[in-house]
């Protein structure tokens, strides 16, 4: 079929569909969360009447400004566990995650010069250690089960007397696949080695104690907490042990010299009230995420054969959810379900035509990896718009594999699965 007539085919099919929730809904959290109009609310007056600088110390218009940047400090050392004055704002996680490996890397180069992170970590770490890798440093990149995860007796093996760093994230962007990151910190700990974690997609959506956890640093950010986009935190422990990287960003001296520039303060009261909420809310936004998520899953995987959900069954965030649909593929899928965002991939990497690197990671198989879409629920998802989307991912699904060449073929007892595995491994 051409595109021309795949696309009239499309228009023509989501015509038909029942509207009776608001369209489009939006199941792609972990890209990115809607500002909580309280959030909003808290923010407006730092750029109006209080738009001060929080650096400047002689006048009113300042101290109001470092006040709330203070204040700010507070709720997101809350809700991590931490010390306030280990709480460093920046610009997002992918920046502080840059700080994070760059900054200790280089800071305790006289200690050693390796690093270890694991495969499916986000771009901003696996991009950040392919440049320490290329600037000499040694990097050790763990490989992950099945299932997504990394194991703590991994990390004990690949840690030599040249390890610096060890960087594991707390939940998968793409999966929601959890670590055991605590036991790992004791490791880390047993070890003598600084223990990094970006836990951008799982502040907020599960209990964090840094200090329990054993991590010395953590990376976070606004815009995935119903906070603004543009704002971020690194926590880096300041006692037992002391880890203080290297500045990455010069000018000023700002943020205990780890990053200047101005501060960014209505983004900061937004963190910090994004942080509070989440603190309020959590227990009663947990189980009900879950409950809708396992229904999503339930719904689709009732009635549909070859559907699969990839990751760990029960480590997991409880928002998160990647299935594959066999015998098609995900941007297909997308396009017969255009009033619903969803995702392919991570919103780092969906403009790549390769499959997902992290589903590579887990050693599932291309063509189910092409087929995968990941559903990611929020604080404003709603059970109609579960039911909704349900309803309308089965009926794409069964329609485009009505038009599957490789769904007939399967039908007709073709093992599709071994002329698959040998079209990948020829390439």
């Amino acid at each position: 079929m051409s595109l021309p007539c795949f696309l009239t085919m499309v228009m023509m099919y989501n015509a038909k569909c029942d509207m009776t929730v608001k369209t489009p809904i939006y199941l792609d959290h972990n890209a990115t969360t809607p500002v909580d109009p309280r959030v909003l609310e808290a923010m407006l007056p730092y750029y109006r009447e209080k738009f001060g600088n929080a650096a400047s110390r002689s006048h009113p218009y300042g101290w109001i400004a470092a006040d709330a940047v203070d204040k700010a400090r507070e709720q997101v050392a809350a809700i991590i566990g931490a010390e306030t004055k280990d709480i460093v704002f920046t610009s997002g996680a992918s920046e502080s995650d840059n700080i994070a490996l760059k900054g200790v890397m280089e800071k305790y180069k006289s200690k050693g010069n390796h690093l270890i992170t694991a495969a499916t970590e986000h771009k901003a770490v696996i991009d950040t250690a392919d440049y320490l890798a290329k600037a000499g440093y040694a990097v050790t990149i763990l490989d992950v089960d099945h299932n997504g995860q990394v194991h703590p007796d991994q990390v004990d093996a690949a840690i030599t007397d040249d390890t610096v760093l060890v960087s594991i994230m707390l939940a998968n962007n793409e999966t929601g696949v959890l670590h055991p990151v605590k036991e790992i910190g004791e490791v880390c700990e047993k070890r003598g080695v600084f223990f990094h974690c970006d836990a951008t997609q799982a502040v907020g959506k599960v209990p964090i104690d840094v200090k329990e956890m054993g991590i010395h640093l953590l990376a976070m950010s606004g815009h995935k907490i119903y906070g603004p986009k543009g704002v971020g935190v690194l926590y880096a422990r300041s006692r037992n042990p002391r880890v203080r990287p290297e500045a990455v960003i010069h000018g000023g001296g700002h943020e205990q010299g780890m990053r200047s520039g101005t501060l960014n303060v209505p983004g900061i009261v937004g963190l910090g009230e994004a942080c509070e909420l989440c603190m309020k809310e959590m227990d009663e936004e947990i189980p009900r995420l879950r409950n809708l998520r396992d229904k999503l899953e339930k719904g689709i995987l009732d009635g549909l054969d070859e559907v699969y959900v990839n990751g760990h069954p029960t480590q997991r965030l409880p928002s998160t959810t990647n299935i594959s649909f066999k015998y098609v593929e995900g941007e297909s899928i997308m396009m017969m379900i255009k009033d619903i965002a969803v995702s392919s991939g991570s919103a780092c990497t969906s403009a790549s035509l390769a499959p997902s690197y992290v589903l590579h990671a887990m050693e599932v198989p291309d063509f189910l990896a092409h087929a995968s879409l990941r559903f990611s629920l929020g604080r404003f998802t709603t059970e109609e718009e579960i039911d909704y989307t349900i309803k309308r991912v089965k009926k794409a699904i069964t329609r485009l594999r009505e038009m599957s060449p490789l769904f007939e073929m399967a039908q007709k007892g073709i093992d599709i699965d071994k002329i698959q595995w040998k079209h990948e491994h020829a390439h």
